[in-house]
């Protein structure tokens, strides 16, 4: 093994002026249009000649596209045409500044790439691997220059994507790093910098969620379609975990969660054996034309019905008679529901333990309406006939004519277990009875009535009015008649409801918070910065918001909550909470609301 340059004995590398980019796929022709966009000379090296062929049409297209978009002018798009040659010979890579390989994702086919350009390029020319699954440090291992050696991990599409994770290894100069990460700047790109380890960081999150969804799936909990509408609409992703493996390729995320798991032998990385068996029947996802999903032909985005497309048309239980509803408490969840409810043309009977409280969950539904109206939402006339529909309360005894009732207290099992049995006493027989607890068990509440297959799980996300899911929640014991209630009224008031059964976490706390958690334990082992972590989940992953982002708008205690609750339920070690999250909570640093959390606040 050669011995790495120190930073002072290593020579100055020349800017990047051409590159080599060594597998034209689909990344690879992605990677060349943006470098041939930022004015580098390109050369797409590939051994098919038929997929070098691809990857100049694809290009040609493209670009052409551009100019008709008005983001090119013709003279530029032939000036970006020109920058590009195409090669199946290695060799063509000899005049390069960089080599970007983006060859499948094995050992044996990356290292054999390696020693051949060894044996090819300039001394000084960067060696850059595009993989995100396998060790940087083992491929630089084994060329003669592994201080010229890294990680330089584009995002799918790479004209779009705007992060670019720069990975070192022990062994690479920090000259070479200092060069690429100047490149990605000027190619307009966020980079990085991260260590080696397999999925770095965005995809080290990322895979773990996609996982866990699997496993959901394989483990018949929900339907694939409620996993992916769950998780897009509850948490704001662009596509549903089951479509983004689909797209990543069955196969190529087995391959990345066989390294995780090498590495952290953490069961939550283990890969689910769904993949396995995806993969080796050669459902590997869009490009197989089937994966999860059955699409029109190998290649395309458009899904298409198979055997487990749920069916059209009603469900074999009828609902219920829904017209009145009540709604249990007055925090700013009872008062979104409520408002939802109102909104919908239902009668609404708001119930809290005073008549003051009851009258300012009241008021707050008058100032979320004002809003609306001011924003042009709705008119002042459908919102004074929106707030007339809700009638304020001190007694619940006045929930005795609704025919649903939907509680929104504490997240204390107790507490809800007291609300159920006075529900129970007071609610007229037939009347449906549903929880909106996000983490207890929904049948702990229903066993505190005297008929427990009224009773169900509706959980709604925070802020309820803007929220388009509702996690529909049925136990061994809720009767077929009262899940179709619900579901039923989920239509009415415009959500999207999705199926699941009682426990932990449900859906989307079962796949969101082992997610923030191994977050916390990258910064919890020095691996990168909170800046980093939130930069990658947004940039690389398409998340609205960056898992500290998100904690500290959560709560940090609400978090730790819901952790504990799921390693309780799951006995996994992988879900214990990390102990950064639990000194945090320790120490009063809640989030937002107490001005510190994982980032500090200004006061209000």
């Amino acid at each position: 093994m050669a011995t790495p340059l120190s930073p002072q004995s290593d020579t100055s590398v020349p800017p990047i002026r051409t590159v080599a980019v060594v597998g034209l796929g689909t990344m690879g022709t992605g990677i060349a249009e943006v470098l041939a966009k930022a004015g580098r000379e390109v050369v797409g090296i590939d051994i098919s000649a038929a997929q070098a062929t691809r990857c100049v049409t694809a290009l040609e297209s493209s670009t052409a596209r551009a100019v008709e978009r008005g983001r090119l002018t013709g003279e530029q798009r032939a000036e970006l045409l020109a920058r590009v040659t195409t090669s199946t010979d290695l060799a063509a890579a000899a005049g390069a500044d960089l080599v970007i390989e983006v060859v499948p994702e094995s050992y044996e086919v990356k290292q054999q790439v390696f020693r051949e350009l060894d044996a090819v390029v300039r001394p000084e020319a960067i060696l850059a691997t595009g993989t995100n699954a396998l060790s940087v440090t083992r491929l630089a291992a084994e060329s003669a220059r592994p201080e010229r050696v890294l990680g330089l991990h584009f995002f799918n599409p790479a004209p779009a994507m705007k992060l670019v994770e720069v990975v070192s290894s022990v062994l690479t100069s920090p000259t070479a790093v200092t060069a690429v990460t100047g490149l990605a700047l000027d190619l307009g790109k966020e980079p990085v910098s991260v260590g080696d380890r397999p999925g770095f960081v965005a995809d080290g999150l990322l895979f773990g969620y996609l996982n866990q969804a699997a496993s959901m799936y394989e483990s018949h909990y929900a339907s694939r379609e409620d996993i992916d509408a769950a998780m897009r609409l509850g948490c704001g992703l662009p596509m549903g975990p089951l479509a983004l493996l689909d797209l990543i390729g069955v196969d190529t995320a087995r391959t990345v969660l066989e390294a995780m798991y090498a590495e952290s032998h953490d069961r939550l990385h283990a890969p689910a054996p769904i993949l396995k068996q995806l993969s080796e029947a050669g459902l590997t996802g869009r490009k197989a034309g089937r994966g999860f999903y059955t699409y029109e032909e190998p290649g395309s985005a458009a899904v298409v019905r198979d055997a487990l497309t749920p069916p059209e048309g009603g469900r074999p239980a009828e609902g219920r008679p829904v017209r009145s509803v009540g709604v249990a408490g007055s925090g700013t969840m009872a008062s979104g529901i409520a408002e939802v409810f109102a909104k919908a043309g239902y009668h609404v009977v708001l119930a809290a333990r005073t008549e003051q409280k009851a009258q300012g969950a009241k008021a707050r539904i008058g100032k979320s309406l004002a809003r609306s109206v001011d924003k042009g939402r709705m008119t002042a006339e459908a919102a004074a006939l929106t707030l007339e529909r809700v009638r304020a309360t001190g007694s619940y005894d006045d929930f005795a004519d609704v025919d649903l009732a939907v509680e929104a207290v504490a997240e204390d099992l107790e507490v809800k277990r007291q609300l159920f049995g006075t529900l129970d006493k007071v609610c007229k027989p037939g009347a449906v009875l549903a929880t909106t607890t996000s983490s207890l068990p929904v049948i702990a509440c229903a066993r505190a009535t005297s008929r427990p297959q009224d009773v169900i799980g509706m959980h709604f996300f925070n802020p309820a009015p803007a929220m388009k899911l509702v996690e529909v929640v049925r136990t061994v014991l809720t009767g077929d008649d009262v899940h179709a209630t619900v579901r039923e009224v989920c239509g009415t008031l415009r959500k999207h409801p999705v199926d699941c059964g009682d426990r932990a976490g449900f859906i989307v706390n079962a796949l969101l918070f082992p997610y923030l958690n191994n977050a916390v334990k990258m910064v919890q082992e020095h691996y990168a910065s909170l800046d980093d972590i939130d930069a990658a989940m947004k940039l690389g992953g398409g998340y609205p918001m960056g898992p500290f982002e998100l904690l500290d708008v959560v709560g940090l205690d609400v978090s730790l909550a819901i952790e504990k609750v799921l390693h309780r339920e799951f006995r996994d070690p992988g879900l214990a909470p990390a102990p950064l999250l639990e000194h945090l909570v320790a120490a009063g640093c809640l989030g937002r609301k107490t001005g510190r959390g994982f980032r500090e606040y200004a006061k209000r």
